[in-house]
């Protein structure tokens, strides 16, 4: 279908050439030069079941991370418009046949509320999780509710980059959403497999599957250089999952000049009334998961992966070490969550279940002591560093000359701002033993920044 080769993709799954030990591990030690692998060499690497070569696996791919992230975390939050829907997802407790849901669209007065939750929490970024209903998520609402959110000024912090995660979109109004100073666009195919997509969406616009598979395209030619783009898995077989997502950023890489900003790895979870999430037709193990998560950063080295809190705290934990590079924090699957408890425990307005309910304060303070940096940074969208002008920085081994600086103040701000009691002393103390281990040039840049925040200036970034 289109340009995602199933024939192909199911001759890797089945060729046992392709388990050879010795095999898969020459491809890892070439993966280790930052450069990606091929579609047939990734198709190798999920045929691993040697636990030595496993290992080897998994320490290439925190080592590519570090090299090229360092041991920043990217934080964000989802922000859920309305759970009003058209579709008919067998896998979304939003789905059009959901009697039990109690539909609710926020106002954007609402939202402004939402919004500045999570401003006080702590958060900068936020992904605008927008829904598809003609009447009750149309682009004039979407562009009030970002006008909204980034008009918010709470003690000098506020959001400083909208995500946006809608439906696809024609050319023109995905010049309309350009307009609205979106960061990433965000959209997932949910599933690549042309026979599982026609059974996973019986009804509704979203049934088109060649519409949304080229929707990156669309916005790209709209402007947006930002594209994010993912898989739910559990749908169908992982492994077919993860190289169909594996070839369309490769198309991307081909056709418009720069492959996907984020890839994104949800998997199933239970949700009301959606008989494909509590039942999945093939559920992926944790051990898969963490494998394929692996070979994505072996395979795509300078692109992020975004982890939701879909997934437990134990198992989050584990997962940073084999690539991840964002995370939500601290998230509410639902319109109005943040402001509203009415969601926990009965989900009674959620999209799915939740599996880590820590908030964000928590959340950073578990990053930190794995040895993590939380980074709140927007600076490269504010700066024009998106698309194929961020893939060079990366690529040649200069963004991290402006990132960590960056993620330093941004958390350096965090603390000054919103840390809990008795937690800022210590996390100053560890920021400052970090700071002193950076070049020199980078160390000076941080410290300044670092004196501009405690002398009450904010939002300081280059």
């Amino acid at each position: 279908m289109e340009f995602i080769n199933e024939k192909y993709i199911n001759s890797l799954i089945d060729d046992e050439s392709l388990k050879d030990s010795d095999l898969q591990f020459s491809i890892i030690e070439k993966a280790r030069l930052k450069m990606g692998i091929t579609l047939r060499e990734s198709a190798a690497l999920l045929n691993i079941t040697d636990s030595k070569v496993l290992e080897k696996l998994f320490d290439a791919a925190k080592s590519i991370k570090e090299n090229i992230y360092g041991n920043r975390l990217v934080m964000f939050a989802p922000l859920y418009l309305t759970n009003a829907c058209v579709n008919n997802c067998l896998y979304c407790a939003f789905r059009k046949d959901n009697k039990d849901l109690v539909r609710r669209t926020l106002s954007v007065d609402e939202v402004e509320s939402e919004a500045r939750q999570l401003i006080m929490d702590g958060h900068k970024r936020l992904l605008l999780v927008c829904g598809e209903h003609p009447k009750k998520s149309n682009l004039d609402y979407v562009g009030k509710a970002i006008e909204r959110i980034y008009s918010i000024d709470y003690n000098g912090n506020n959001i400083r980059r909208v995500n946006v995660n809608i439906a696809p979109l024609s050319t023109e109004d995905f010049k309309r959403l350009h307009s609205f100073e979106i960061g990433t666009y965000q959209i997932f195919q949910e599933t690549y497999h042309y026979e599982t997509y026609s059974k996973m969406h019986p009804s509704g616009p979203k049934k088109d599957y060649a519409f949304r598979l080229h929707a990156p395209e669309r916005a790209f030619e709209a402007g947006i250089d930002d594209l994010g783009i993912g898989a739910l898995f559990g749908l169908t077989d992982y492994r077919f999952e993860l190289l169909a997502m594996l070839m369309h950023a490769e198309y991307l890489e081909k056709t418009i000049g720069v492959g996907p900003h984020t890839i994104s790895i949800p998997r199933l979870e239970p949700a009301t009334n959606a008989p494909a999430a509590n039942t999945p037709p093939l559920a992926v193990d944790d051990l898969s998961f963490k494998k394929m998560i692996a070979i994505l950063r072996l395979a795509v080295p300078y692109t992020g992966i975004i982890l939701s809190t879909r997934e437990k705290p134990e198992l989050r934990r584990d997962l940073f070490n084999v690539g991840v590079s964002q995370i939500s924090a601290g998230s509410k699957a639902s319109p109005g969550g943040y402001k509203s408890e009415s969601d926990n425990p009965t989900n009674e307005f959620g999209q799915f279940q939740l599996g880590d309910h820590r908030s964000l304060d928590e959340v950073v303070k578990d990053v930190c002591e794995q040895g993590y940096m939380p980074s709140f940074c927007t600076a490269c969208y504010r700066s024009g560093r998106t698309g194929d002008r961020f893939m060079e920085l990366a690529k040649t081994g200069k963004i991290g000359a402006i990132c960590t600086p960056n993620a330093f103040a941004t958390f350096k701000e965090y603390l000054l701002d919103f840390s809990s009691n008795g937690y800022s002393e210590k996390s100053e103390t560890e920021l400052m033993k970090q700071v002193e281990k950076l070049p020199e040039k980078e160390k000076k840049a941080t410290i300044r920044m670092i004196e501009k925040l405690e002398k009450g200036e904010r939002d300081v970034f280059f």
